[in-house]
């Protein structure tokens, strides 16, 4: 049985939805959101896509990697399905890295309005070198802001052995 009424449910499309519609090009518009019950707490929500495609602006070949996006939401949060529909629409983006992780974060700073968030793209190598853009955000006015500032002058103190991809 669920703790969530009708109307926090109501303006949710796509969960549950069997004719679901993949879009291949950028789509910030299927992202949904839904209330956070728990606004007075402060916690982490973690996302992990291993299967995120992009394109090479240049050359068109395609870019994998995958993504971390980890939020302290506020009164809203995003829908899962909607956030995978989301991501998958990047499949025929041409993009750089660095751009599709500022842009992802971009969105969901504007969709949810989190307390903070992080999008962090570990990209598999191509030509040899693997990048992996980091990008974060605090909400300006808040100790949020101060902790955004702290991890990312601390980001990737301690680099992980690149063997793993």
């Amino acid at each position: 049985m669920s703790t969530r009424t009708k109307d926090e449910l109501g303006t949710l499309s796509l969960l549950g939805n069997k004719k679901t519609v993949y879009k291949d090009d950028y789509a910030p518009e299927v992202l949904e959101t839904f209330p956070n019950k728990h606004p007075e707490n402060d916690y982490f929500v973690k996302f992990n896509c291993p299967e995120f495609t992009s394109l090479c602006p240049i050359t068109g070949q395609p870019d994998f990697a995958t993504i971390y996006i980890s939020y302290v939401p506020g009164e809203r949060m995003v829908e899962s399905k909607s956030l995978k529909l989301y991501l998958y629409s990047f499949r025929n983006h041409g993009d750089f890295h660095e751009d599709c992780m500022n842009i992802i974060m971009k969105d969901l700073i504007r969709l949810m309005d989190p307390k903070y968030i992080e999008v962090w793209g570990k990209f598999t190598p191509r030509g040899g070198i693997s990048i992996d853009p980091y990008c974060n955000y605090g909400k300006a006015g808040t100790l949020w802001e101060q902790v955004a500032f702290q991890r990312l002058t601390q980001h990737d103190l301690y680099p992980e052995k690149i063997d793993n991809r």
